[in-house]
């Protein structure tokens, strides 16, 4: 490729917007356009990035038995009805009608297409197991889109899903795909990444992983036990929280409070710690005329991921302003009398003694209230967020918590889809069974632009060589000599024949002016012709990292370069 023919602009300017390294580099760079907000046009050094990291994954797919396939974009909404998720989603799902008015959507997952592919030619138990799998363009309609590539709402996708006659031989291949997804990252070159336990949020099932990039411009939060390795999302983490000092249990009284609802103030007031209040947190179902109110140890914080699991429906946090059941900031749980409510008691409350409620009146509170006691609690469960410094659950030292980029995730469906969709396939004993369903995504454009956050330095991108969009940037400093003309435009034919990546800087500007593109591209190597080094007979080879620096003979470059390539792959 010659450089003066790349169509995409580089620029000094980073845009406006732009929160995090990888949104900004890849746009100074030429690689990306916004089109619509969420909505991305790749230049072709971007694309031949997507290619590579495609490439790797079909071969880690393809490895582990997987049959490529292509679903449509469009699909009738009868599919999603059948699910039952044609209604479940919500604004995220593009719904829109034909010309004949019939409905469609766009696709943002595909386990609907993937049963409507096999149900009707998988019939017995003797063609199970088996893993389809497509890289294919979506549609979410994201309400946050940002960091360039990292959310959007346009997308493309490697989605696979496999079939199973039982949940050990899904578990079997589970682990399979567990360990392709560790090969993948590593061969794109991602480096500080860990798979941890997750949520199964819309996609259903019992069990799913995510495989997060630690990173501090990450949106999602990992808590990891640093001694025994546990690792989980946020979303669905457990801890056991450090005691608090043993006590005997006084008598219950309201105290005046007056102003203080925040529990702040209330601590402030009765001087106390948060931890010696019980907090009040409120919520509506959506859809519904229910309330769902949450109490739980005032220094913690409600996991909605994990209410909505108790509950099981989708919640919102509801406003109390014109209530005339509760008393904002000043609700507790002795007295209750509500209609249409789901009350929630964190286990933080399980034997927590001498606490300070709400007195479900104004101005008022209670304090030395013990819930086993005083309050008839028929089940504590965990709904609080976890922190750094709670104990692990499994070896009790304490957590750690991380931020990180989700960058690839699997899940154990169950029987959710083969079942509603009444996918069947005979088993051994001649019954007719629903197959046991796994799932398993990973992101293109996300995997992008995660490599380039981890890698990127003051200078620009730095692409690791495996997904680079060219190997080596040849620089023809004075190309307006012509014995430099002559010998870069042969040693950029002699490197293409060689099966050498290599895009030729073959513009009339400045030695600086040329470096600085090369180093924001991100090009693992840069090859260097000039005036100087041809009276020597060589060029200089120096690579993006910084492990090489160093000049070889013109004759004997391409040499050199191959060893380059091979060591950094």
């Amino acid at each position: 490729m010659l450089m003066s023919k790349l169509v995409g602009e580089r620029t000094k300017t980073s845009p406006s917007d732009a929160v995090i390294k990888s949104h900004a580099l890849m746009i100074r760079a030429g690689y990306i356009k916004l089109v619509a907000n969420g909505i991305w046009s790749l230049a072709m050094p971007a694309k031949r990035i997507a290619s590579k990291i495609e490439r790797i994954i079909r071969e880690e797919m393809d490895a582990i038995d997987g049959q490529e396939c292509s679903f449509p974009v469009v699909m009738p909404r009868e599919l999603w009805e059948e699910s039952g998720r044609y209604t479940s989603i919500g604004d995220e799902m593009v719904r829109f009608t034909d010309r004949n008015n019939r409905g469609l959507v766009l696709g943002m997952t595909h386990e609907e297409a993937a049963v409507h592919f096999a149900r009707d030619a998988v019939n017995s138990y003797q063609q199970l197991p088996f893993m389809i799998y497509q890289i294919q363009t979506k549609f979410r309609d994201e309400a946050r889109a940002r960091g360039g590539l990292i959310r959007v709402r346009e997308f493309t996708m490697k989605d696979a899903y496999s079939f199973h006659i039982s949940q050990e031989d899904l578990e079997q291949y589970y682990g399979r795909v567990y360990d392709a997804y560790n090969r993948i990252f590593k061969r794109i070159g991602m480096q500080n990444f860990v798979a941890v336990k997750s949520d199964t949020g819309m996609m259903g099932g019992s069990v799913a992983h995510e495989y997060m990039l630690l990173t501090d411009v990450g949106e999602d939060t990992i808590v990891i036990c640093p001694h025994c390795g546990l690792k989980a999302n946020m979303e669905v983490a457990e801890s056991r929280l450090l005691p608090l000092p043993a006590e005997d249990a006084l008598a219950a009284e309201e105290v005046y409070t007056g102003d203080a609802k925040e529990i702040a103030e209330v601590c402030a007031l009765l001087g106390i710690d948060a931890s010696k209040t019980v907090k009040a947190v409120s919520f509506n179902v959506r859809g519904e005329d229910t309330l769902v109110l949450c109490f739980l140890r005032g220094d913690l914080e409600v996991n909605e991921a994990k209410l909505k699991r108790v509950v099981k429906k989708d919640i919102v946090p509801s406003n109390l302003a014109d209530s005339e059941e509760l008393v904002a900031g000043n609700i507790g749980p002795i007295g209750l009398k509500l209609k249409n409510a789901v009350i929630v008691y964190d286990k933080s409350l399980q034997g927590a003694v001498n606490m300070v409620v709400g007195a479900n009146k104004p101005l008022y509170h209670i304090k030395n209230v013990s819930l086993d006691r005083d309050v008839d609690i028929k089940e504590y469960v965990d709904i609080a967020k976890v922190r750094a410094g709670d104990l692990c659950p499994v070896c009790g030292q304490s957590l750690t918590v991380s931020n990180g980029i989700e960058i690839g995730n699997i899940f154990q469906l169950g029987v959710k889809y083969t079942k509603s969709m009444n996918m069947t396939v005979l088993n051994k004993e001649g019954k007719a069974v629903h197959p046991i369903m796994g799932c398993y995504g990973i992101g293109v454009g996300r995997a992008i632009a995660s490599v380039a956050e981890e890698r990127a330095d003051d200078k620009g991108l730095n692409w690791p060589m495996a997904i680079a969009p060219w190997q080596v940037y040849l620089c023809a400093l004075r190309i307006d000599n012509a014995e430099v003309k002559e010998k870069a435009y042969t040693l950029y034919q002699t490197m293409k024949e060689a099966g050498i990546e290599v895009i030729f800087d073959d513009r009339e500007a400045s030695p600086g002016f040329k470096f600085s593109d090369c180093d924001l591209m991100g090009i693992p190597i840069r090859v260097v012709i000039s005036p100087r080094s041809l009276e020597r007979g060589e060029v200089e080879l120096q690579t993006r990292d910084g492990d090489v620096k160093t000049s070889v003979a013109y004759d004997g470059c391409i040499d050199a370069i191959r060893t380059i390539i091979r060591e950094k792959m």
